[in-house]
């Protein structure tokens, strides 16, 4: 489980360009200074350098004074939106220039892990400037659930934003909303969901907690999809049995969802999202409960269908790509995930549909997302609130050769 910031008062915006990062190994860069990795910290200052075994990573900061910034979409025009949890959308030129918030955003229920969440942009943005936004919406009696709405951006401002779907139920509680968008290829939106910390509704098809559900662009629910029509189930569902999901990209070959979830005591999950699935939770895990409780791990239960990767401990992921530019070769078809708990940048290697090996990237502070720029470039958006949070921006220094088996150094065993 992710532990989200308070809202808080943002600091005032901050205009920061980008600023090149000194050359030295990560040792060198934070070995005297800096608490050991894998305590994450809440900082704003990159990490300079980090060596993968593969060449040297340089860290730029392009960006600063965000409060909580959950996600981020590059305009065609190279800009870039940001939502941040406590209810703003600013837009970041492509100098690093932060924005005052923009209007015409939902409001949001901030409080936990609720707020705005995750930003998109329509397939066919050039033409109809829509922009889908995902947050907490606030209900009766103090509840909460996941909503997704979308409206056109207009000289810098959302207009017409309207609530195309909402989760059910609301329910009491700050914990699981899930929330990351995305496209397929034959332009449906693939919605991924939290259980809302509620375990045993994941399991259960009448409502939509713990599920990917799948929806026109509209938000209306496609007739294909595999549980319309069946009694007391929720039509929107694509698939179910699943925690908490804040993970997400389509797979830029075979046009398959994959997403990274977070698991309890240990079972984070990367999965290959099949049509009407069951993935398990809460009756499977690799992980364990917060108490100590076991529970039953999947091979136990072979209906449910299996997990790509599973890691423990835990990496809390949050944000992920298919790496597809040109300017980290190595990393081309790769699958880049954001990681709160261990922080830093996990690097899957995905071959054929399976998982290969994976590397960790240490940068000592929480990420939560992770973009490819139009220049190719990897931008990673850090969890730190009160107007300390950054974009960084990640490009390469020194590139070794490929050995001659094309051997791709400082990639561990494929799933464990």
């Amino acid at each position: 489980m992710t532990s989200q910031c308070a809202p808080s008062t943002p600091a005032s915006r901050r205009t920061k360009g980008w600023k090149l990062a000194r050359v030295g190994l990560l040792a060198a860069a934070v070995g005297a200074t800096a608490p050991a990795l894998g305590q994450p910290q809440n900082i704003s200052q990159p990490v300079k350098q980090v060596h993968t075994g593969e060449m040297v990573v340089s860290t730029n900061e392009f960006a600063t004074g965000l409060d909580s910034a959950w996600s981020m979409a590059f305009l065609p025009d190279g800009r870039m939106l940001v939502t941040e949890l406590p209810g703003d959308l600013v837009i970041i030129s492509p100098d690093g220039t932060v924005s005052e918030p923009i209007k015409g955003t939902p409001a949001v229920w901030a409080q936990g892990q609720g707020g705005l969440m995750d930003v998109a942009l329509h397939p066919r943005f050039t033409e109809n400037q829509l922009v889908y936004l995902s947050f907490a919406e606030a209900g009766e009696g103090g509840t909460a659930g996941t909503a997704l709405g979308r409206g056109r951006l207009v000289n810098d401002r959302i207009e017409g934003f309207e609530v195309i779907w909402r989760q059910h139920p609301k329910i009491e509680g700050p914990n699981h909303f899930g929330n990351r968008i995305a496209f397929s290829p034959d332009g449906k939106i693939l919605f991924s969901l939290g259980e809302r910390f509620q375990f045993g509704p994941a399991q259960d098809l009448s409502n939509t907690l713990g599920t990917v559900v799948r929806l026109n662009d509209d938000g209306s629910i496609p007739q294909d999809n595999p549980f319309v029509g069946q009694p007391n189930a929720a039509g929107a569902i694509w698939s179910y049995g699943h925690r908490n999901i804040e993970a997400s990209a389509m797979h830029p070959i075979t046009g398959d969802l994959w997403i990274a979830e977070m698991g309890p005591l240990g079972g984070d999950e990367l999965n290959v999202i099949r049509r009407g699935a069951n993935y398990g939770w809460p009756v499977v895990s690799w992980g364990v409960n917060y108490d100590g409780s076991a529970i039953p791990n999947p091979p136990e239960f072979p209906r449910f269908a299996a997990s790509a990767h599973h890691w423990s401990p835990v990496i809390s992921p949050s944000g992920m790509i298919f790496y597809t530019g040109a300017l980290f070769p190595q990393w081309h078809g790769d699958l880049l995930i954001g990681s709160l708990s261990a922080g830093g940048l996990e690097r899957v290697d995905v071959e054929e549909g399976a998982v290969a090996g994976t590397q960790f990237i240490p940068f000592n502070t929480r990420i939560r997302d992770v973009e490819q720029g139009p220049d190719g470039a990897v931008y990673l958006l850090t969890n730190v609130r009160n107007g300390k949070g950054a974009v960084w921006r990640l490009t390469p220094m020194e590139i070794k050769p490929a050995s001659a088996d094309g051997d791709r150094s400082g990639l561990g065993a494929g799933p464990g």
